[in-house]
């Protein structure tokens, strides 16, 4: 930037310097006054300048539509006028036939002077205010506007011309092209003012080149009514400073406009994806990295097939935290926590990686390890790291770790159950007091439970086992419930209410998915319709699909077939998906077009878990942003996950998406959420997951008693 402040700054003071040069010397410049050569150059200046102006114009119509801003959009209509303007004075000026014969000199003049007043004028509003995107369908408006004002503006150049020739007011009409020129020359450099205005504001590259621009325009128009003129030199100078101007114009718009937009988007895809995989305070990453690292090892390991190669996961707490915290207080904690999470990083080594597992908790995984021994002696050296005190601002602390271990293979197939085993050993080793403790899971009577789980969930569907609750979704504005999601649950015969965080993975495994997701449809949906046949006031019904269901080719099909059987308008239907379902950017785009051919709601649920890009989210047929309960449960406490929540919120709202959040569960949150203009939300705070009974009577009831009779 500050480069770019020495050019607007070098071109200021060598405008000047030039137009004092040639003034200093225009004796000897008149003796150069060759009018044939003059005319040729002022011929050649003045059609670079209309190739620019229509340059400018094209930017705008032709190229780069999906990315129309107000301030591209505007500066290409006003240059196609200004181009045209140009294009006829410079053609009558150098005496071009055709043109000269009904244009004299200097009504050829009047018409560069309404050019510049056009520019002038046009630049300084549309600079002035802030950029915003628009929509390709106000491009027909805007430029059908722009010919009419074009031809409106010939019209009063055509009519003055003959009121003009009549009244013979030769010397009237010079003493208004003065003033003209002069108010044109004025509004060049207030526009250069406006948007230098405040000075204190760092001004964007692309800015700079505007006022660059401006400064070009303004020396242009000097030399145009230069009162110690030398004759047609003054003229071509003028019109080679608006030729420079004219192409800082072509590149500040495509700067400010087209790329420096694309490379704050990219800085925002960049900021969320390191705001979701890091933590802000220590900067390692954090739980969600290391899901991904863990998971990535172990496919490695089962596709190498390698044997004798051991990982190990240990999950490190620190005693008595809680107590330095409110001994010493938070800043000290926080100082606490970098100190360990550098004291740990200085001493990892080779295969080796620490991660934050938020709070007080770390996550140390090794890699590439010959035997069980060779983890377990590297393991009993990590406490011995701390054997020396840490030295806070108040003193020197001594500290002690607890340490739960899983590893690979043996204690977990995936990355998450090993981050649960060795996080349920470091539980059980601090409420028994001992430093290091190492999983010891069942594993066959895990596998055998599971395979009788899912032996189970074959069943259940066909013994109506299954049933749906549902959660409000509420307008944030108003607190007035505007959706529900519908979800599954299981009344296992003899187990009772099993977790769907339990059956669901089974049920993705096993393919049952996909039935059960159907059936979930045509409940959820049959539901909705019922409650709008009993008169209640018709809301959507948020449904979650699956990957095997999202894979299906006949899914679109499947769904229009439920609406139509149902007769349910498609508006009130709300297909969740994940960022994780994307991945293959083909089949999700032509998946999600079918789906949003049938005119359904689509919503990419848990965002900002997964690790989908911009540049796919701004083209994707999607309606609605979810955010991730994660995100929201500690968003009062973690500026990181707040961070993480304004920036999506912001994003979505430029993308012009809807912005749900989940897992609401304080007024806290709720009033962040609306200090943030987020539109939806849904949790505890309003309700729990409920039976179609208990909401229809707590919430469908009671919001038609609010509506006017």
């Amino acid at each position: 930037m500050r480069q770019e402040e020495k050019k607007t700054i070098t071109a200021a003071i060598a405008g000047a310097i030039l137009f004092l040069l040639i003034q200093i010397f225009h004796t000897t410049l008149e003796g150069f006054d060759d009018g044939v050569l003059i005319s040729a150059l002022y011929l050649i200046a003045g059609c670079c300048n209309v190739a620019f102006g229509f340059a400018i114009f094209a930017q705008g119509w032709l190229f780069f539509s999906d990315r129309l801003s107000k301030a591209r959009l505007y500066v290409s209509a006003l240059f196609l006028g200004v181009c045209m303007l140009d294009f006829l004075h410079t053609l009558s000026f150098v005496g071009i036939p055709s043109i000269s014969t009904y244009v004299s000199e200097g009504e050829s003049m009047w018409l560069l002077t309404l050019s510049r007043f056009a520019s002038a004028l046009g630049i300084l509003i549309i600079f002035s205010k802030n950029d915003k995107p628009v929509s390709v369908l106000l491009k027909g408006k805007v430029f059908r506007f722009a010919f009419l004002l074009i031809v409106l503006t010939l019209a009063i150049f055509v009519f003055s011309h003959t009121a003009a020739s009549r009244l013979n007011s030769t010397s009237w009409m010079t003493t208004l092209k003065q003033i003209s020129d002069l108010i044109v020359l004025f509004i060049y450099l207030t526009g250069i003012a406006v948007i230098v205005y405040p000075g204190a504001v760092e001004k964007s590259a692309s800015l700079l080149i505007i006022i660059r621009a401006l400064i070009f325009f303004a020396l242009g128009q000097a030399f145009l009514m230069n009162p110690f003129s030398i004759g047609d030199t003054d003229y071509l100078f003028g019109m080679l400073c608006t030729g420079v101007a004219y192409y800082l114009i072509l590149t500040g718009v495509y700067r400010l406009t087209i790329e420096e937009p694309f490379h704050e988007k990219q800085q925002i895809e960049e900021r969320i994806n390191y705001l979701a995989y890091h933590d802000e305070l220590t900067g390692l990453p954090n739980r969600r990295r290391l899901m991904q690292r863990v998971e990535a090892d172990i496919q490695a390991s089962k596709q190498a097939h390698v044997q004798g190669c051991y990982s190990a996961l240990v999950i490190m707490n620190i005693n008595h935290f809680k107590n330095i915290n409110d001994s010493l207080g938070h800043y000290a904690g926080d100082l606490l926590l970098q100190l360990v999470a550098q004291r740990i990083s200085q001493e990892a080594g080779t295969d080796e990686e620490l991660y934050s597992m938020g709070a007080d908790e770390f996550a140390f995984f090794m890699t590439c390890r010959a035997n069980l021994d060779e983890c377990q002696a590297r393991v009993i050296e990590l406490p011995r790291l701390f054997d020396r005190p840490v030295k806070l601002e108040s003193g020197e602390y001594h500290i002690s770790l607890s340490l739960g271990v899983s590893i690979y293979p043996g204690d977990g197939d995936t990355a998450e159950q090993l981050i649960q085993n060795a996080d349920t050993a470091v539980h059980n080793a601090k409420e028994h007091g001992v430093e290091i403790r190492r999983y010891m899971p069942a594993m066959q009577m895990k596998a055998k439970e599971r395979f009788k789980l899912e032996n189970d969930l074959r069943r259940a569907l066909e013994r109506d086992e299954f049933y749906l609750v549902y959660q409000p979704q509420v307008l944030l504005e108003t607190e007035e419930i505007v959706g529900m999601e519908a979800l599954l649950r299981w009344n296992h015969p003899k187990r009772g209410l099993v977790s769907p965080a339990e059956f669901i993975p089974i049920a993705e495994a096993s393919g049952l998915i996909v039935p059960i997701g159907e059936w979930v449809l045509k409940m959820a949906c049959l539901q909705n319709k019922q409650w709008q046949l009993a008169g209640y006031e018709p809301i959507s019904v948020s449904i979650n699909l699956s990957m095997r269901q999202f894979l299906q080719p006949n899914l679109a099909g499947t769904i229009g077939d439920i609406l139509h059987n149902l007769d349910l308008d498609p508006c009130y239907v709300d297909l969740e998906i994940t960022e994780s379902m994307t991945l293959d950017k083909e089949t999700a785009f032509e998946q999600l077009k079918r789906l949003k051919e049938l005119g359904v709601f689509i919503s990419i649920d848990d965002f900002g878990t997964g690790y989908s890009s911009l540049h796919y989210l701004k083209d994707m047929p999607i309606d609605r942003l979810k955010i991730d309960r994660s995100f929201v449960s500690e968003v009062m406490e973690d500026s990181n996950n707040a961070a993480i929540v304004s920036t999506i919120t912001s994003m979505a709202h430029h993308l012009k998406l809807k912005v749900t959040a989940e897992g609401v569960e304080n007024k806290e949150q709720l009033e962040f959420l609306r200090q943030q203009h987020c539109h939806e939300a849904q949790g505890f705070l309003f309700s729990k997951p409920i039976e179609a009974a208990e909401f229809e009577r707590s919430f469908l009831r009671k919001a038609m008693q609010k509506l006017p009779s």
